[in-house]
């Protein structure tokens, strides 16, 4: 039955504006399809800090501020559609030249935020540490204590932006208990020392005596057997802590006041270990503590090339002095 021409005209009144909708539905679908995979203008890579609890909104105006999307809108809708509006997360994000607002998206949705890197040397005390820490980049908050000399482990640790000195503090402490927890079980049978304690308070004077992985083990035994004879171990290391309280390098020769110091930590004076470690060890001089190497060796002095002569007897120790003491006033020349 044919439609009567007032029908046809309503017909066609509804129709009209349904078929435009609809195009137009497609064409924004067809252009923002288009536009989520087209490479920004940006020629330069961009970092921004994404806020805890911003929405796609919020990150899409900061990402356009800086000129890594071109439209605000084509993110912001882009996301919504793709589902991961909610998966946003915070940090502090590297945006490469030329990148898509799908990819801004997926850098900012896997949350792969920007590392940052601090190395803690092996020997530092904790007031050397703290300093470090204090001026590390990107790091929150204040350390409200000295952390313990020896509980800190000497390791390069990541962090972000925002995360607490505090927490950096735990870290270094956790790494510790959990390397003692690894080697003390290891430890050879008949050591001079009975606790993990005491194995830190040596290897912190192992490490600040050699910087040479080689010599560890051996420096060590010369310790260890020092300790099983009772004598003093005359350590230099422990007679400047005593003098600068592990505050601030020496920068100084030891004179022979210092090695006259009334204190615990003067190992010259004082029989056995001081009475807590004299710096931070790194894994290396506690593994040689635990297994020290078997050595007749009782004393040891520099050599001039970095390491350091080895001697079983004071008249061979003493010509090893002698020799470094005539390579120093050589230098000098």
């Amino acid at each position: 039955m044919a439609l009567s021409a007032p029908y046809r005209r309503a017909l066609i009144w509804i129709l009209v504006p349904v078929v435009i909708i609809a195009a137009a539905c497609v064409g924004g679908r067809i252009y923002l399809d288009h536009s989520f995979d087209e490479s920004g203008a940006q020629s330069e890579p961009v970092t921004l800090i994404v806020l805890p609890g911003s929405s796609a909104w919020e990150i899409a105006e900061t990402l356009y501020a800086a000129g890594v999307v071109e439209d605000p809108n084509v993110f912001a809708v882009g996301v919504w559609q793709s589902g991961q509006s909610g998966a946003l997360k915070a940090g502090e994000y590297y945006f490469p030249p030329h990148v898509t607002p799908r990819e801004a998206m997926e850098i900012v949705f896997t949350g792969k935020a920007l590392q940052y890197r601090l190395t803690i040397p092996e020997g530092l005390t904790s007031a050397e540490i703290l300093r470090l820490l204090e001026g590390a980049e990107a790091l929150d908050g204040v350390v409200a204590e000295m952390p313990p000399e020896g509980a800190l482990l000497p390791e390069t640790y990541h962090y972000r932006r925002g995360d607490s000195r505090a927490d950096m503090i735990h870290r270094m402490e956790a790494g510790m208990h959990s390397l003692i927890a690894e080697l003390w079980p290891h430890r050879a049978s008949d050591l001079p020392f009975e606790t993990p304690e005491q194995a830190l308070v040596l290897a912190s004077i192992v490490e600040k005596e050699t910087a040479l992985a080689a010599e560890r083990r051996q420096v060590a035994g010369v310790f260890v057997n020092r300790l099983r004879k009772g004598m003093r171990l005359q350590s230099d290391p422990t007679v400047i802590y005593a003098v600068t309280g592990g505050t601030a390098p020496l920068n100084r020769p030891l004179s022979k006041a210092d090695l006259a110091l009334d204190s615990p930590f003067n190992t010259y004076r004082q029989k056995g270990l001081p009475p807590r470690p004299i710096a931070h060890p790194g894994a290396e001089s506690l593994a040689a503590v635990l297994n020290p190497e078997t050595t007749d060796a009782l004393y040891f002095v520099a050599d001039g090339s970095g390491g350091h002569a080895f001697a079983d007897t004071l008249a061979a120790h003493n010509k090893n002095v002698a020799r470094w003491r005539k390579l120093q006033k050589e230098r000098a020349k």
